[in-house]
């Protein structure tokens, strides 16, 4: 059981897999070989990620700064996990041909220097897979503060805020528009391959009414290839590494 205080500091990690995150990986699978691949899943959570990554791959390498949640992933077999901060990544330069950061750098204290360890630790040639809040989805789904209580669930509209008064109302999760994602990669040894919002998968909702979750699903997947996407859920983005130049 996750605590309202955890859930507020680091979200609630994917706990179940269902349709949502087998459609995440969908998407991972057509930007990214997998196949015999070094995978870091960088805040693994219970490492439901690692776990279905691993029919792909034997080298799928765990992080979280959460040791109960490794805890629990160990105790399904889980291996490959560390305890670790996502701004001070324990392993060497150039060792993974795949980092999967799953909404996570919404929750670091330094997000600049959490995607700056996924560049250097990645590969030459190789792939940072990211997914984070869209700041124009029209509900904050971490839940929001008020009067110095946490309220957990769906909040509308505090993302369209000016940033101080989102700040006073989610100072515990970040929300990024377009340009301000791709700043974190500013001035890295990247390029950006692809760049989309995708719409929530609406597993709940198809779980108790399946009717009406299959036309939300539909309803979603039609928005995602239109100028509507701008609302999705959240961002999806392909980063590679590119070579650098040695001289000089």
């Amino acid at each position: 059981m996750i605590s309202l205080e955890k859930a507020a500091q680091r979200g609630v990690p994917s706990l179940i897999w269902g349709p949502g995150q087998a459609r995440r990986l969908t998407l991972m699978r057509q930007f990214a070989r997998l196949e015999d691949a070094r995978v870091l899943v960088d805040g693994c959570g219970v490492g439901m990620y690692v776990e279905a990554l691993r029919a792909f791959t034997p080298e799928v390498y765990g992080l979280d700064i959460e040791e109960a949640y490794l805890r629990e992933a160990q105790a399904r077999g889980i291996r490959l996990l560390v305890v670790a901060a996502a701004e001070a990544l324990p392993y060497s330069d150039n060792t993974f041909d795949v980092v999967l950061s799953h909404e996570v750098i919404e929750h670091v204290a330094d997000d600049r220097r959490a995607v700056a360890e996924m560049v250097r630790v990645l590969r030459p040639g190789g792939r940072i897979l990211l997914f984070c809040p869209n700041r124009w989805f029209p509900f904050e789904t971490h839940g929001h503060y008020w009067r110095g209580r946490y309220h957990f669930g769906n909040t509308p509209l505090i993302n369209y805020l000016p940033d101080p008064l989102r700040r006073r109302l989610a100072p515990h999760v970040r929300a990024y528009s377009g340009r301000a994602l791709r700043r974190l990669f500013a001035g890295l040894p990247v390029r950006v391959l692809y760049h989309t919002r995708i719409f929530p998968a609406f597993d709940r909702i198809e779980r108790r009414y399946p009717g009406m979750g299959r036309l939300l699903r539909r309803l979603a997947d039609f928005l995602e290839h239109t100028p509507m996407n701008r609302l999705g859920l959240s961002h999806f983005m392909v980063v590679e590494k590119v070579e650098q130049d040695s001289r000089g």
